[in-house]
């Protein structure tokens, strides 16, 4: 398989690239940094009322420009000859010695469309393969919200589908990835990772955190509907591992 490795950075982030660069094996795959958006690109159109609505604020200007980055580095794939993109985040410290054994796997073949490497937050999970890579690494798949874009891998069939899909920017990116119920491209991850998150500040800023205010009526709608969807879309990846167990 074609794999590059693209590390996601600010251009004016210098202390993280040093520090990802200085931790780099020097026998590492070939990689570079992606300069990060700051802002929205002239592809995507945000709707803060719909935004309101759908995650019950605005989106931070670090958000905007987190989506507008992974957007277009899935364009940039569509664009090229490689296969797939492995995609970090500066503030990580990836298993080179995982990533280069990955990089060599034909992953659309398997139907492995997107792959993380890592979440942030406890998801119920199915177990889809056991001794992947290596032996003790699992791909499990993933039926809830779990959050981050630390690490993963996007193929050009996955790429393709979050380009025209995810156009209308209603809620943050990570958030959006994980709506399988939704976009259809199930929610898979290596376990254990093979990365890990050093404790840096985030560029986005944790004030995005912040009290909410109470939801609307078009919000609770709108969450019960994820609800509906999440639960027939989980009940269809349970009944499959049943009959292919």
């Amino acid at each position: 398989m074609k794999t590059k490795v693209l590390v996601v950075s600010l251009e004016t982030a210098s202390e993280r690239r040093e520090r990802f660069s200085a931790a780099a094996p020097a026998d590492a795959l070939d990689w570079e940094f992606f300069d990060a958006h700051r802002g929205l690109s002239p592809d995507l159109h945000y709707d803060e009322a719909e935004a309101i609505r759908r995650k019950g604020r605005p989106l931070k200007p670090g958000e905007l420009g987190c989506y507008s980055s992974h957007y277009a580095i899935w364009q940039r794939l569509l664009e090229s000859d490689d296969e797939a993109y492995i995609v970090l985040e500066d503030d990580v410290v990836p298993d080179w010695r995982f990533l280069s054994a990955l990089s060599r796997q034909s992953l659309a073949e398997r139907g492995i469309r997107y792959l993380r490497l890592y979440y942030k937050f406890p998801a119920r999970y199915i177990v889809r393969e056991r001794n992947f890579v290596r032996r003790s690494t699992s791909i499990v798949e993933l039926l809830d919200l779990a959050f981050g874009t630390q690490g993963y891998v996007i193929t050009k069939p996955a790429a393709a589908i979050f380009v025209e899909t995810f156009r209308n920017v209603v809620r943050p990116i990570d958030d959006q990835l994980d709506r399988h119920w939704d976009h259809g491209v199930p929610n898979l991850s290596v376990f254990p990772f093979p990365l890990f998150e050093m404790m840096l500040e985030s560029d986005i800023g944790d004030d995005r955190f912040a009290a909410q205010p109470p939801r609307t009526l078009g919000r609770r709608v709108d969450m019960w509907r994820d609800r509906i969807g999440k639960r027939l879309a989980v009940a269809r990846r349970r009944r499959s591992s049943t009959s292919s167990g």
